[in-house]
């Protein structure tokens, strides 16, 4: 059988692209970058998440010989310019954890109304195969910060976002309600096809 390799050392982050993965149907095996040898992994230089996405990818690719998904994702907040964006995983220095990242941004955030924080979640994801054949894919969450971290599911920023039309904040929600809304969920959803109709050419 196909070796997909998802190429993230996040155990949540390959669980939960494994589960969509398998949900749409890709007759493959998903592996995460934890059962190969480990190699030296690419600086994440780029300054949008296409092009992080695109070098992770290719790295892991060149490693394992299989063809690779790798997303490099983070969230936006319009009171900060945007910010973290692309430094949403080392947002608060380079010890970080989703703890300390959390932190600093509800300290940067600690006098705003609910009503101006408006943010969202970005996935980038690069599909990139031995022959050399890319794809890239972008999926957008909308939605809204809290002060106040709810939630035990997801990681990272999910206990304070709150997705457009919904009450919970995204670590509250059961991971399939989050699959089927998040900026993963969708991305992955946009690189299935192109992986499937890849795997049939071959």
């Amino acid at each position: 059988m196909t070796v997909i390799v998802v190429a993230t050392h996040n155990a949540k982050k390959a669980a939960e692209l494994h589960r969509v993965l398998a949900a749409s149907g890709v007759d493959a095996e998903v592996k995460g970058l934890d059962e190969f040898p480990a190699y030296p992994e690419p600086a994440e230089t780029e300054k949008t998440f296409e092009g992080n996405a695109l070098i992770k990818a290719k790295a892991a690719v060149a490693a394992t010989g299989c063809i690779a998904v790798a997303d490099d994702s983070g969230l936006e907040v319009d009171l900060l310019n945007r910010m973290p964006g692309v430094r949403s995983a080392r947002w608060s220095g380079p010890d970080a954890t989703d703890a300390s990242n959390l932190k600093l941004l509800l300290a940067q955030l600690h006098d705003t109304r609910e009503e101006d924080r408006t943010a969202r979640f970005v996935c980038a994801m690069a599909m990139v195969a031995p022959d050399g054949t890319q794809h890239l894919v972008r999926g957008v969450m909308n939605g809204r910060l809290v002060l106040t971290p709810r939630g035990k599911n997801g990681f990272g920023y999910d206990p304070i976002f709150i997705a457009d039309g919904y009450a919970k904040t995204n670590g509250e929600l059961l991971p399939e309600v989050k699959d089927a809304i998040s900026h993963r969920g969708q991305a992955v959803r946009k690189i299935v096809p192109l992986l499937k109709k890849y795997l049939r050419k071959r």
